[in-house]
């Protein structure tokens, strides 16, 4: 069992069964425990929970709807009403059990209800383990838009179980593989030579690379907890990547990871094409992602409205668009103020890029 402390959460990486859990779950034995679980995790990880660790037989369980377009205030209205309900307290606690839609989900309804009440991750995807149940961020989007409204609480503790992975399907696990690229590109070069080569979910799933994201993302949050600037690293790939999830979510969705994947390519290119970035770095980057992501063929109409999508972004400052660019593999700057020209040729590059893999 390893322990990371993150600023001041515990995050305990191993078996549930071998992790202080049940040391936890004592300290709320006169408490009230709500349990939020997706679809998903009701049916593969609920029932050993509850079968492990009997102290949580009367928690209530709250199921939420899975998928990126349930993270919505509606949802929330519905679960916050549901706890009233079953009179939860400010000492009570919330046991959020999934991937990064019920952390975030599950997290943002604990983080304002009442004003705050308790609440812990044990998250089941790779991409929660490495990046969405850490560091203490918690939202649900609004008209569209990622992450829109939220908090940046942090959780009593996260419990990191890779057991929760054998769950998962093998497009899960890329998912996930995308994040830890990320941390990779913006701070390990190290890190991105052990990752680049890897095929096969049962090698992505090896714990020491799970616990080597857990590190970076640790190494930017406790130095700028509330993203003032160096946090703004790990939204590399993401103000491309999340205009493009806004965009398909009503045509097609896209996962995360997916989205993700494409705009780390996209914000390699204008690093690139802007003379930060070798080209040498670039093609290392674009034929490591493609190899594993398809590509997606955007509508050269659609470029318009992603570069609206974009504008909202919230890392933007004085109406300009920020975004994250690549020095190097393993080194990144943040607030480069980008051109809607250059990101149209981003996208455009994306593009072709289906079109030739086509």
């Amino acid at each position: 069992m390893l322990t990371i402390q993150f600023n001041g959460t515990p995050i305990h990486v191993g078996s549930l069964d071998a992790a202080p859990f049940k040391d936890l779950l004592a300290d709320y034995s006169t408490c009230k425990k709500v349990i939020m679980v997706d679809e998903n995790t009701h049916d593969c990880c609920l029932e050993y929970l509850l079968t492990a660790f009997p102290s949580l037989e009367d928690a209530e369980v709250m199921l939420l709807p899975a998928g990126e377009e349930n993270k919505a205030l509606e949802v929330c209205y519905q679960v916050w009403s549901a706890m009233l309900e079953y009179q939860i307290n400010r000492n009570d606690l919330v046991i959020n059990l999934g991937g990064g839609v019920v952390t975030d989900l599950g997290g943002f309804i604990a983080s304002v209800y009442k004003r705050g009440i308790d609440f812990i991750h044990i998250p089941t995807s790779l991409m929660g383990m490495v990046d969405a149940a850490i560091g203490g961020k918690n939202g649900v989007d609004l008209n569209g838009l990622k992450n829109i409204i939220g908090t940046i609480t942090q959780p009593k503790a996260v419990f990191v179980d890779a057991g929760f992975l054998e769950t998962l399907p093998p497009e899960e696990i890329f998912n996930g593989y995308a994040e830890m690229l990320k941390h990779a590109l913006i701070l390990d070069n190290s890190y991105w030579n052990q990752l680049k080569s890897l095929n096969s979910e049962e090698e992505l799933i090896q714990i020491q690379h799970v616990i080597r994201s857990i590190e970076l993302k640790k190494q930017v949050v406790e130095a700028d907890p509330t993203e003032k600037g160096l946090r703004k690293l790990l939204n590399f790939g993401h103000t491309l990547g999340h205009a493009l999830e806004s965009y398909f979510l009503s045509k097609k969705p896209i996962a995360h990871g997916h989205a993700v994947a494409l705009g780390m390519i996209g914000e390699s290119y204008i690093s690139y094409k802007r003379g930060v970035l070798s080209q040498d770095a670039y093609r290392e980057i674009e034929q490591c992602i493609i190899r594993i992501f398809p590509m997606l063929e955007i509508p050269e109409e659609a470029i318009e409205t992603l570069i609206e999508l974009m504008r909202n972004d919230k890392k933007n400052e004085r109406n300009a668009l920020n975004f994250v660019l690549l020095n190097a593999i393993g080194s990144a700057q943040v607030n480069a103020e980008i051109l809607p020209s250059e990101v149209g040729e981003a996208l455009l590059h994306l593009s072709l890029l289906a079109q030739h893999g086509n």
